[in-house]
């Protein structure tokens, strides 16, 4: 009976509600959140490296979790609050074809996907302005002749004037998309995969990421020539060991949490928005785990790894 009222606590499963209509927005809250503080401080607190690469490390947590925030928060909610119209009223949106072949399963993979994929797509430009942005923040945060700080209010302004008054047009053209026969093919052939396709995207976020991170740090004129390749090293075993332990340790609670989710059905079989409180579920799961790994258990181990290469193939 005490689970019973748990997994029915109406906090909890509007809290499941809105991370399921916001998933790509709260894993980029998250990711601010630990970027500003959990990371920093393991970063700080990685013994036997020098005080140099730890800041240039501290400050790409930094850039990379105020990025991270602004041009996904700018593009992504739109494409939420378009998704969320049509979800209110889908006969408005969607026609008679699609709502009758496309099962509530499938429709939540399809939406999910492009409202996941949009970290995707601005993983590219967000690592570029992550990396110019470095040399920046080092200034302020660690040149003694610097004193000005971060105007972050300014910069929470600046986001907030990005976010565009056009959900409706854009409603229209996501439904057009929905309305394709092959990718409504492509939803229902995978929606049983549904628990899986956030960690994908996430995992692929990162290597995109990482990727271009690497060769705009090698490009930079801002980041000193020798402590270039330590923070290029830092970010590639970040990344690499995030993914890797990630899907090992995912991997390691899916069948502990599908019982989990069984059971979450049943109490609440009878509320129409069981689908969305499932759905938040999948995106928090790999959030967490991503999270945990990524900001909190790795960044001293990368940064001390990073460093020791380094020196290793400069000697």
């Amino acid at each position: 009976m005490q689970v019973q009222r748990i997994l029915s606590n109406k906090a909890l499963l509007k809290g499941l509600e809105k991370i399921s209509e916001h998933g790509t927005s709260f894993q980029a809250v998250t990711s601010l959140l630990m970027s500003l503080s959990v990371r920093p401080f393991a970063i700080y607190s990685t013994p036997d490296t020098e005080k140099e690469n730890r800041q240039y490390a501290v400050s790409n947590s930094i850039c990379s979790g105020l990025m991270k925030f602004a041009m996904v928060e700018a593009v992504a909610l739109p494409v939420e609050n378009a998704i969320k119209a049509i979800d209110k009223n889908p006969q408005k949106y969607i026609n008679s074809e699609t709502l009758k072949n496309l099962s509530p399963r499938a429709y939540k993979l399809l939406t999910q996907t492009m409202k996941l994929g949009v970290g995707f797509l601005t993983a590219v430009p967000k690592s570029m302005l992550t990396i110019a942005l470095i040399p920046v923040v080092m200034d302020q945060l660690f040149s003694p002749k610097k004193t000005d700080k971060i105007n972050k209010d300014n910069f929470q302004n600046n986001n907030n004037s990005q976010k565009p008054a056009f959900t409706g047009g854009l409603s229209k053209g996501i439904s057009r998309i929905i309305n394709n026969n092959k990718i409504q093919n492509w939803a229902t052939k995978f929606e049983t995969k549904d628990k899986d396709i956030p960690k994908h995207i996430t995992a692929a976020t990162d290597v995109l990421l990482t990727s271009t991170s690497v060769i705009q740090t090698k490009r930079s004129r801002g980041i000193e020539e020798d402590r270039k390749l330590a923070l290029i090293y830092n970010n590639i075993i970040s990344t690499g060991i995030t993914i890797a332990g990630g899907y090992g340790v995912d991997s390691l609670i899916k069948s502990k949490t599908g019982k989990f989710i069984d059971q979450f059905k049943r109490i609440n079989a009878g509320d129409p928005k069981l689908s969305k409180y499932v759905e938040g579920i999948n995106i928090l799961r790999p959030a967490i785990i991503f999270a945990a790994i990524y900001y909190g258990l790795l960044p001293m181990l990368s940064t001390y790894m990073g460093e020791k290469i380094d020196k290793y193939l400069n000697k």
